[in-house]
């Protein structure tokens, strides 16, 4: 069935798809993240979304934890650079409980002392376990390099001394600034009906004035000036992150980039990188480029974990083949491919209802506007090599790129 887009009586907007599936998927969206945070509030956002679950003014945390794992649901939620997600996947019957209690949480959540304070415990040992593993934090520090000052540039987790100085007024404050209607999305795939969805949602948010808050100010990251650092970590693997600024999410060149992207480092087997670094000399087992889009910016890089010894002719190699996608157009034989497998992918994501949930709502709280799979082909479709040829000589640029090496220091 087709996309239905509506607005609550206090402003939120919702997107709903009805579909008969015993398996429905529902979320609350809002555009604050860790991009919102002031310089004092460095985790804040991704604090607020652990104690969101610590209780509300009807349920403890245990009810709140076992609402959706009781009837063989699931019960999430997520904190990126520019949104925080609650999501819940159950069967179709169980909407009206999923309703309620994502409702519950987003809404009337009490943030209890004694448990948040017990949160932040929880958080601090998930900042050590992430910077346990070099793979994962050398994300974070490059983003740093890429956007120094700045917060997209800070890690969405905080630091030890940010989290533990966290207290009721910083949550209410925030809440407060960033918590409004206009901000705020709630995404559904299941089998009900629209006007029953209304009404259960209606129902949850009578009474509840979400008009007050502050218009979201987004700053600009300063130009990117290109660094040059490494680091001696433990372990047995040199690591690498590159990369540079890109395109933001509203930008013409936004999908060109996507499909230069995905020809070169992408997901599949066959991409330029994993077929002549990987398969041609064995360097690396794993790497990937990647492409991160924000509403006023973006991040293009490449990641590679390798041996000591073959570090530097690894990136060499990359070098290469960004090299080759800035001087040689790609032939008409080349580009369908390029175009068929990203299609393709696109296609095989309308299959997953719980992706399909996701994306909907983020296009919606972005863009306020949902692209069709239709549109999204003749998009694809008119890109010429001209075009992609064009973006990589404006993003691939060797003197433009940071990198960041986590160079190995094996322990005895």
């Amino acid at each position: 069935m087709e996309l239905e887009i509506f607005r609550l009586s206090n402003g939120i907007r919702v997107v709903h798809r009805q579909i008969d599936r015993p398996v429905a998927h529902f979320a609350f969206m809002v555009s604050a993240g860790s991009r919102d945070e002031l310089e004092h509030e460095q985790g804040l956002a991704h604090f607020i979304e652990h104690c969101l679950f610590k209780g509300t003014q009807k349920r403890k945390a245990y009810h709140i934890l076992s609402r959706m794992e009781d009837v063989g649901g699931e019960l999430n939620a997520f904190t990126s650079k520019e949104e925080t997600v609650i999501h819940s996947t159950f069967l179709s019957p169980d909407y009206a409980r999923a309703v309620d209690l994502i409702c519950d949480i987003a809404f009337r959540s009490t943030f209890p002392a004694k448990e948040c304070e017990k949160e932040k415990e929880v958080i601090i040992d998930e900042i050590h376990s992430y910077k346990d593993n070099p793979s994962d934090a050398i994300f974070d520090d490059f983003e740093e390099i890429i956007f120094p000052n700045h917060s997209l540039g800070k890690n969405i987790l905080g630091t030890i001394d940010s989290v533990k100085s966290f207290s009721s007024k910083h949550i209410k404050d925030f809440l407060a600034r960033n918590y409004q209607a206009e901000r705020m999305v709630f995404s559904s795939v299941g089998n009900i009906s629209r006007k029953r969805l209304e009404k259960l949602l209606e129902a949850q948010i009578k009474g509840l004035d979400l008009s007050a808050g502050d218009e979201r100010l987004l700053i600009r990251p300063e130009s990117h000036q290109p660094q040059r650092l490494e680091q001696s970590r433990p372990g047995y693997q040199t690591h690498v992150v590159l990369g540079t600024h890109a395109y933001p999410s509203r930008d013409d060149k936004m999908r060109p980039l996507a499909l230069l992207n995905n020809l070169l480092g992408g997901p599949g087997m066959n991409s330029r990188l994993n077929l002549n670094i990987r398969e041609r000399y064995g360097f690396t087992y794993h790497l990937e480029s990647f492409y991160h889009p924000y509403l006023d910016t973006g991040l293009f890089g490449i990641y590679l974990g390798t041996d000591p010894g073959t570090a530097d002719k690894a990136i060499s190699l990359v070098h290469k083949e960004l090299r080759k996608l800035r001087e040689q157009k790609l032939g008409i034989l080349q580009l369908s491919k390029a175009k068929k497998q990203i299609l393709g992918q696109f296609a095989m994501a309308q299959e997953n209802n719980g992706a399909l949930m996701m994306s909907f709502g983020k296009s919606l709280l972005q863009h306020n506007y949902i692209e069709s799979f239709d549109e999204i082909v003749k998009d694809v479709e008119q890109i010429s090599a001209e075009t992609l040829r064009e973006v990589a000589n404006e993003i691939f640029v060797e003197d433009s790129f940071s990198q960041l090496i986590f160079r190995n220091q094996v322990q005895d």
